[in-house]
């Protein structure tokens, strides 16, 4: 897994926009709203997402994985090495943590996003 391949992933979802923030993160949202944040230069974290409650519990627990700093209330994990996830599996929870944020969306939001406008 590399940046380049969380913003392929990332990107390849409706609607997604990407912004670099805090210096160094590549942040992934859907209507303004943050799912995934990518690390552009070295450090202790590599990639963050959202996932639900039970995905944090069980994801904690596995070697290389950790609660996100400043996100881990709001159920965001860290990968603290590029290999720490299979990639079939990142890419399943991105997709996961893309559509949480997406449901979450006011309904108006959500309605002009898949162009139901009313």
């Amino acid at each position: 897994m590399t940046a380049d391949w969380v913003r392929a992933c990332c990107m390849s979802f409706p609607h997604v926009t990407e912004h670099v923030q805090w210096g160094n993160e590549l942040v992934f949202k859907i209507a303004g709203k943050m799912f995934a944040a990518v690390c552009l230069e070295p450090g202790e974290v590599v990639l963050s997402f959202k996932c639900t409650g039970e995905e944090f519990t069980e994801l904690v627990e596995r070697p290389g994985v950790a609660p996100a700093p400043y996100l881990a209330r709001a159920h965001w994990v860290a990968l603290e090495s590029h290999d720490a996830l299979p990639r079939k599996e990142l890419q399943q929870l991105l997709r996961k943590a893309y559509d949480q944020v997406f449901a979450k969306l006011p309904k108006k939001s959500q309605r002009e996003l898949l162009g139901k406008q009313q």
